[in-house]
């Protein structure tokens, strides 16, 4: 009887270090730099996950109650969810997933009387097209683009245009015909 039971010791021992290695690996991955990466060092690719309408400042403040649906889906564009049960709302749900940037998620409302606009709730504040563009933007370290307009002092520095002589009357280049009248002279 002795026997037997040292025998499944001696048995039991590997798996019991298999269970004991892998455990202790789940502690090291949670200690790791980042849940994203691997070793540190790999990232996995992400796909980038972009679903409805972007809807800025901009756009929401040109949106004004009394406005017809077609006023309001040139504007905005048209909504993400249609419900036949609420035909008088408008849902825009928009999502942006994308590496390297926070994700973004928004939802605005626009309830309509009939035909026209009784109001809209954007669920917050909504970010300006510049600031839109900046936060998903992931290569702002990497870009140093140069200023798109002149400086007062640039200007100033500049050469003045040379001026243009008048242009000279240019002469027919081929033979020149003289072609009869088309009406008889009398």
């Amino acid at each position: 009887m002795r026997s037997n039971l040292s025998f499944s010791f001696t048995r039991a021992t590997p798996w019991c270090l298999c269970v004991l290695g892998a455990l202790s690996g789940c502690q090291a991955v949670r200690t790791m730099p980042s849940a994203d990466s691997l070793l540190g060092a790999i990232t996995p690719y992400k796909v980038e996950v972009v679903q409805g309408n972007v809807i800025t400042q901009e756009q929401a403040a040109l949106v004004k109650p009394g406005m017809s649906r077609a006023q309001v889906r040139d504007i905005l564009g048209s909504s993400l969810v249609a419900d036949v049960f609420h035909a008088d709302r408008w849902d825009y749900v928009f999502t942006i997933r994308r590496q390297g940037a926070v994700s973004q998620s928004r939802h605005i409302v626009a309830l309509f009387s009939g035909d026209v606009l009784k109001s809209i709730d954007t669920g917050g504040e909504l970010p300006t097209e510049r600031d839109f563009v900046a936060s998903i933007d992931t290569f702002k370290t990497a870009r140093n683009a140069p200023p798109l307009e002149l400086s007062e002092a640039q200007v100033k520095a500049l050469p003045a245009p040379a001026k243009a002589a008048a242009p000279e009357a240019q002469q027919p280049v081929g033979p020149v015909r003289d072609y009869p009248p088309l009406e008889p002279r009398s």
